[in-house]
Parts: structure tokens; C-alpha cells; sequence
């Protein structure tokens, strides 16, 4: 018998993302675009990002969050 995933919102998903230890801990997450696109949306994903107040940058098919709130950041290219 196949095993059915039960399906969550994409805000229940948006959640559990920002949960993880990485976040309490002002660390960086990151997340692929098939899987945002999958499971939320990329307009979802920034909304939540600036209500928490933190930084995302999209590096190449990565998106990648700086779970802090500090208001500089310095960017070497």
C-alpha cells in the first residue's frame, strides 16, 4: 500500500521552514526554487521574509535567507 503525504498550506510549510534551529540561532537557511515553488510560492516566501524583518538574496537556483535583523549587510561579488 502506497503511503499518501498529507498535504499543508503553504503558509504551514512557510512555517515550519522558519522553526528550524538554523533561525533561532540568527543562522542563514536555504531552499531551493523547485521546492518553494512546489510547496509556496516565491512572492509567499519574500513576505514572509520581510515580515521577520530578515534578508534573502536568490543565488543562482537557490534562495538563501539571513535569519538575523541586522540592519547592514556587506556584500563582496
Amino acid at each position: 500500500m502506497a503511503r499518501t503525504r498529507r498535504q499543508r498550506s503553504p503558509q504551514a510549510w512557510l512555517n515550519q521552514i522558519f522553526r528550524a534551529g538554523q533561525v533561532a540561532q540568527g543562522n542563514i537557511i536555504r531552499r531551493s526554487m523547485a521546492s518553494i515553488q512546489r510547496f509556496a510560492s516565491p512572492d509567499a516566501l519574500e513576505a514572509e521574509v520581510r515580515r521577520r524583518g530578515f534578508h534573502m538574496a536568490v543565488i543562482g537556483d537557490q534562495f538563501v535567507i539571513l535569519c538575523n535583523q541586522t540592519g547592514t549587510i556587506h556584500v563582496v561579488c
